[in-house]
């Protein structure tokens, strides 16, 4: 009793003759998911919420709990590679067509189809930071009723709320941000009651539930989550400055810049911009090299916590992304992605520059 935290309630089998309901984790309908989701309901401004097993599973739960035989989806390009290889495995297994478009709202208008039912983004994206207006898109796909999802993993629901610009429903892999110690494996989904209902029922079918002890654990990150957030994004604003600035950097893709084609639109509908942005690196220096002479900088995949990481997208989140496809887009060796955590800023620098020598 008087206890601050939510009582952790790991049973698989609970009573349910005086409940209202049957609960049963993989109904997503026990106390720990439950509280998770109503915390990311106030965060996303929703209705109704999800606590899925993975990012992942978030996303194949809104794609086949809400598209069918002869729907249409629009996506935006360079999504991240799971995603990806996703959509182009999958999709038309089950009767989906789709379309990459560049991520800006009027590509995305022009590749509407009158199947189309779903638009698909990422904003910013994994790995180059593209920006894409949120309320242009709902404007035109709202008309159309046309079901507008993001991936809103890069800026958290700390920097970016979609739904209060026109979105349907929105996603995150709480692996990243949300999870913020790397510990955790999981994705939510937020919107309408409407919505979220038809993304559950899929995944009762498929089993993506999330187990209770990590549900707990999740809790437990979110009420750090501005905090976190709020120091790596302005970590991240400084060290992408300095390093626009050495001569050894080819190019800094972070939507702080005033450079950065997508800087007004990240100005107008983000908080901040982020604890993400990727580099490439000069013709001279050589990536593996680079990497391995990092001292403090971790070399690791995935992304969003307290500890700064460093990865090469073409080895990690974009290996499954065939080589024609990360050229065209220009996902190339040279391009690392960098995740600001809470180190002290002028140390995380200092060691991003040292390697470069």
């Amino acid at each position: 009793m008087g206890g601050l935290n939510t009582p952790l309630q790991s049973s698989s089998a609970i009573e349910y003759l005086d409940d209202s309901e049957v609960r049963y984790p993989r109904y997503f309908n026990t106390l720990n998911h439950q509280v998770v989701a109503e915390k990311m309901n106030a965060l996303e401004c929703a209705e109704a919420g999800l606590v899925a097993s993975s990012g992942m599973a978030a996303i194949s739960a809104i794609l086949f709990g809400l598209l069918g035989n002869g729907d249409h989806i629009v996506l935006t390009e360079g999504l991240y590679g799971g995603t990806h290889a996703l959509i182009v495995n999958e999709l038309k297994r089950f009767g989906i067509d789709y379309s990459f478009s560049a991520a800006n709202a009027a590509s995305l208008e022009a590749a509407v189809k009158p199947a189309t039912r779903m638009v698909y983004l990422e904003s910013p994206s994994n790995p180059l930071m593209t920006v894409v207006d949120l309320a242009a898109v709902s404007g035109f796909a709202k008309p159309r009723n046309i079901i507008t999802v993001i991936d809103n993993t890069f800026a958290s629901p700390i920097l970016q709320n979609p739904l209060q610009l026109g979105f349907d429903l929105v996603m995150h892999s709480g692996t990243k941000y949300l999870g913020g110690h790397s510990d955790l494996i999981c994705g939510t989904v937020n919107g309408s009651v409407e919505l979220v209902k038809k993304a559950r029922d899929h995944l009762v079918n498929y089993g993506g539930c999330l187990n209770a002890q990590d549900c707990h654990l999740l809790e437990r990150s979110l009420k750090t989550l501005e905090i976190r957030v709020t120091r790596q994004s302005n970590n991240a604003e400084i060290i992408a400055h300095r390093l626009d600035q050495d001569d050894r950097i080819g190019r800094v893709h972070y939507p702080g810049l005033e450079n950065h084609p997508g800087h007004a639109i990240a100005a107008r509908q983000m908080a901040g911009f982020g604890g993400m942005l990727s580099f490439e690196l000069a013709d001279n220096i050589d990536p593996e090299t680079y990497l391995r002479r990092l001292q403090l900088v971790n070399c690791a995949i995935s992304l969003g916590g307290v500890e700064t990481t460093i990865c090469q997208p073409i080895a990690t989140s974009h290996q499954k992304v065939s080589e024609q496809e990360r050229q065209r887009l220009g996902i190339t060796g040279s391009l690392l992605r960098l995740s600001v955590g809470i180190e002290d800023v002028d140390d995380i620098a200092a060691d991003l520059l040292q390697a470069l020598a």
